[in-house]
């Protein structure tokens, strides 16, 4: 199955005090971290060029193509939107660039499911039974309904993937956690010591 990556790094960091996609992380950013987890999973870059979703002014330094959202304020919602526009392929892998712990075996059972299913989305549900929409597979089919519920300003994701029927695969709580404070991240750097 080909399928496309992308990366959303489009928000802004209030709470981390400092922009998210760009801490320090495994000799590299965390955007760029995540973007390699990502290009794992979908294939060799030559075929499938991983993307970053955000503000390009702000991600001048990355090896990677950035992508600006089309729809500056939707959230999550609006970089989806703008992965699924440009897209090149049916199913598309889409992370958030604050998920340092998320794996490429993670990202390639997503695939599989999506290769077995007739539904248009695949997403990571923890042990917890919590959702994440922004670790999961879209296909483009999605975008007339994710068109409609930016219209109609309902921006919540996990309630959008929950609307459309997604594929669930269970995922630990520990895989899917986001850093969103410097508390947060500075646990999470201390678990790997």
């Amino acid at each position: 199955m080909q399928a496309s990556g992308f990366v959303l790094a489009g928000g802004a960091s209030k709470r981390m005090g400092r922009d998210k996609a760009l801490l320090p992380y495994a000799g590299t950013t965390l955007v760029e971290h995540v973007a390699k987890t990502v290009r794992e999973a979908v294939g060799p870059v030559a075929l499938h060029p991983v993307i970053v979703i955000g503000d390009p002014d702000r991600l001048p330094r990355l090896d990677l193509p950035v992508f600006p959202d089309e729809l500056p304020g939707c959230g999550p919602a609006g970089g989806i939107y703008t992965a699924l526009r440009i897209t090149q392929t049916d199913w598309n892998v889409l992370v958030a660039c604050d998920m340092p712990a998320i794996t490429a075996d993670i990202l390639c059972e997503l695939l599989r499911r999506a290769d077995a299913t007739e539904r248009n989305c695949v997403a990571a549900i923890g042990t917890n039974g919590q959702p994440e929409p922004l670790c999961a597979a879209y296909h483009r089919r999605c975008l007339p309904a994710l068109t409609r519920a930016l219209r109609d300003k309902r921006l919540r994701m996990r309630d959008f993937v929950k609307e459309i029927g997604a594929v669930w695969v269970q995922v630990a709580n520990a895989a899917l956690a986001n850093v969103n404070t410097p508390d947060e991240w500075a646990d999470f750097e201390a678990k790997l010591s």
